[in-house]
């Protein structure tokens, strides 16, 4: 059964249609079903100004345990009611709002799509490292929302028990001993099969005192050499890092990770010794040292060459017992650096030749 409205608005003559649909649903099995609920008679039309606040009556006798219900999203829509007569609220009104309205009575229980309530639906979060926490998640509809929670840009969600799964089912969830990998947007999402499924965003933030990781605590520089210095940092709430004695840091920041950087070039006698990084926020502090230390110069590349050797006897004869007076030595810089003997070696190796050629 429907009871129809009319609400017309004040401005330059346009009508626009909008529809809100006033349900009564069935609450159980009462003698309801012996004196059927109606309407006591014709819905009269309403004309208001724009701006004001429009108010339908419904009049329904033999309601009984039927129960009431508006579907609309609205903040500016509210039902009151006296005895037997219904009021529909349409604050603020717009030339949207102009247009038909349905008071209507249902006595078979009806579909009716999700609703997530603020009251009972946890808010963005804010918790300690190692703390637990309980995201809750409140809906109606009919059938009763089912409940899935997922977290955003797929990401997985760790439980207690360090196991990952995509998504869980359940109005709570429970994450007990936080840290920061749990730090992020949870999405509560409410579906019963009536379109449009809903969900609500919770942003949960993990604090946590800084904590300074360095990848190489010694790092050996030659003069004159360029390099950088680095300190990986971890904190929430965001931190103040620097280097101590005033030097000028560069930091790359991210959402509680950062890196202090400190380039140094030309490396002079002066720059050698301990270099601290400093990471404060409001609970607590730490510190990071890197050692750096002198090294030599490396020794430039030595270069393939070809050096031939003239072997010089006393008499004429250009045989010898090595075969040939032509001697083609490969990288001979590199073998002498390498093998101490080898001035050595050559040394014998020029005697050995002068007392043969005597002999002959």
């Amino acid at each position: 059964m429907n009871g129809l409205g009319d609400v017309s608005l004040l401005k330059n003559g346009k009508m626009l249609l909008a529809l809100l649909v006033l349900d009564w649903l069935f609450a159980g099995s009462t003698d309801a079903t012996t004196h059927e609920p109606g309407f006591t008679g014709p819905i009269a039309n309403v004309t208001t100004p724009l701006g004001r606040e429009a108010i339908l009556a419904c009049t329904v006798h033999n309601l009984s345990t039927y129960k009431s219900h508006v579907i609309s999203r609205s903040r500016r829509v509210g039902v009151t009611h006296g005895d037997h007569t219904w009021f529909l609220h349409i604050r603020e009104l717009r030339e949207t709002d102009r247009g038909w309205y349905m008071c209507q009575i249902n006595t078979d229980p009806m579909k009716i799509p999700p609703d997530i309530l603020d009251r009972g639906t946890s808010r963005d979060q804010t918790v300690r490292e190692g703390a637990s926490v309980s995201l809750t998640c409140a809906a109606t509809g009919s059938p009763q929302p089912q409940i899935i929670w997922r977290r955003e840009h797929s990401k997985s969600i760790t439980l207690s028990d360090g196991i990952q799964v995509s998504s869980l089912e359940g109005p709570v969830l429970n994450i007990s001993r936080v840290s920061r990998q749990h730090a992020g947007a949870y999405l509560c999402i409410a579906s019963n099969g009536v379109p449009p499924t809903v969900s609500k965003r919770i942003l949960l933030t993990v604090e946590f005192p800084p904590v300074i990781t360095i990848r190489n605590q010694l790092v050996g520089a030659a003069l004159g050499s360029d390099l950088v210095l680095e300190c990986d940092t971890e904190a929430y709430p965001k931190p103040v890092s620097y280097w101590r004695g005033g030097l000028e840091p560069q930091k790359f920041d991210g959402a509680f990770r950062s890196v202090l950087r400190l380039p140094i070039k030309r490396v002079m006698s002066s720059d050698y010794g301990a270099y601290k990084c400093v990471s404060k926020n409001a609970l607590g502090d730490t510190e990071g040292t890197i050692k750096l230390y002198p090294m030599p110069k490396p020794a430039p590349e030595s270069k393939n060459v070809i050096q031939r050797m003239n072997i010089v006897a006393d008499t004429a004869s250009e045989i010898t017992p090595f075969g040939t007076q032509d001697f083609r030595l490969q990288d001979y810089n590199r073998a002498i650096s390498m093998d101490g003997c080898g001035y050595g070696f050559l040394l014998s190796l020029v005697i050995l030749i002068k007392i043969t050629t005597s002999r002959g």
